[in-house]
């Protein structure tokens, strides 16, 4: 499995933006598809986004379509979530996942995890 670690969650006001980033150790990140998942209080862990293992293809929740873009680079080993037109409704703990196997949607089996970043959004 590949170690992540999520970073540039916080506070941001309804309409703004915020860039989180996910770093992998490793020197099998190519490998993996990547994707990003949140979980609000009281409500279950739900698929945000995710990407394929070249970056060519993206998936996305219909809730962030338009708003939020994942991307990632993996001479870096980092994957990202931009998240624009942020809402309160966008309030959770995100995740960063990776897989070795699937496509990088929602169906793919992530396996491993980062400790997750606090995003709030107020109103």
């Amino acid at each position: 499995q590949v170690q992540l670690v999520e970073s540039g969650g916080g506070l941001v006001q309804a309409g703004g933006s915020l860039r989180l980033s996910c770093a992998a150790s490793g020197r099998t990140f190519s490998t993996y598809v990547m994707g990003w998942f949140r979980q609000a209080p009281g409500k279950e862990r739900e698929f945000v986004a995710g990407i394929s293992r070249s970056g060519m293809y993206t998936y996305y929740a219909d809730s962030v379509k338009g708003r939020f873009t994942i991307s990632r680079d993996n001479a870096k080993n980092e994957a990202y979530l931009q998240m624009n037109s942020l809402k309160p409704e966008d309030t959770a703990v995100y995740y960063c996942a990776g897989a070795k196997l699937g496509s990088g949607d929602a169906r793919s089996p992530y396996d491993s995890w980062g400790q997750g970043t606090q995003v709030t959004v107020s109103s």
